[in-house]
């Protein structure tokens, strides 16, 4: 044989392995995304996930703007992506700031947040006013719960009439069934909290997310934004601990 023809032949060899590596790289992305508690919670299966070749298309049907985002950054989060195409369309089944807007902006809300419970939480608008009643662990999560509901848009005011119950029923983890999080849904959600709130920055801000645990690096401009940031990362859903490694740019 010609030592010429070598490389050409063990190309060909090779050929069928890359190839079947990548498509166990696909199926492993499209089955993490589809597991995520964000597509399976927050978008409720709406959105259809393809991997070919590291590179993602999401197709399907979401509420407003920002799950559309949701959908592409919970994906961009997971290991092996190249890269994502966005193709979601909007389809809002509520007009725009009216009350069933905002109970859908509200239940939205409490399901990535953490120590509050929207399957025990019920949301109810009228005129922009807000009613919530349910049941709560404690004191602590019944105020959370309505300081949550106040920061969306439009809301007038919250009548907070969820009842404390101190005993309920927990799993080994401390969390209620079917609400335990995903390392990419944490991120997304840490990184959706950075990019809407006016005092800090998402660009300068890098978030990793492993078993739980978020390790936040970037620059700050102030020690307050370093410490808001910790703050929201304390607040998603499922995270076990904040270590905040952002260097303040005075």
């Amino acid at each position: 044989m010609k030592t010429n023809n070598l490389p050409a032949l063990l190309l060909l060899l090779a050929s069928p392995i890359a190839l079947f590596a990548s498509s166990e790289t696909d199926r492993r992305i499209e089955d993490a995304a589809k597991a995520s508690y964000n597509y399976r919670t927050v978008l409720e299966d709406h959105v259809k996930v393809k991997a070919k070749d590291g590179i993602v298309t999401l197709t399907g049907t979401v509420q407003d703007m920002d799950d559309k985002a949701l959908a592409a950054d919970t994906v961009e989060n997971l290991p092996g992506v190249m890269g994502v195409k966005n193709e979601i369309k909007i389809k809002s089944t509520y007009p725009e700031h009216s009350d069933a807007w905002i109970a859908f902006k509200v239940r939205s809300r409490l399901l990535v947040k953490g120590n509050v419970s929207a399957t025990a939480t019920t949301v109810a608008v009228q005129d922009g006013v807000v009613t919530l009643g349910g049941t709560a662990d404690n004191q602590a999560q019944k105020e959370l719960t309505g300081i949550y509901a106040k920061e969306i848009d439009h809301v007038k005011s919250v009548k907070n009439e969820i009842v404390v119950k101190e005993m309920r029923e927990k799993n080994a983890a401390g969390e209620t069934v079917g609400e335990k999080m995903d390392d990419a849904s944490i991120t997304s959600q840490l990184k959706y909290a950075l990019l809407s709130h006016r005092a800090t920055s998402a660009l300068k801000t890098k978030v990793v997310t492993t078993d739980g645990v978020v390790v936040i690096t970037g620059e700050a401009a102030s020690d307050a934004e370093k410490s808001l940031v910790t703050k929201f990362a304390q607040d998603v859903r499922g995270v076990k601990s904040v270590k905040n490694a952002m260097i303040v740019k005075n």
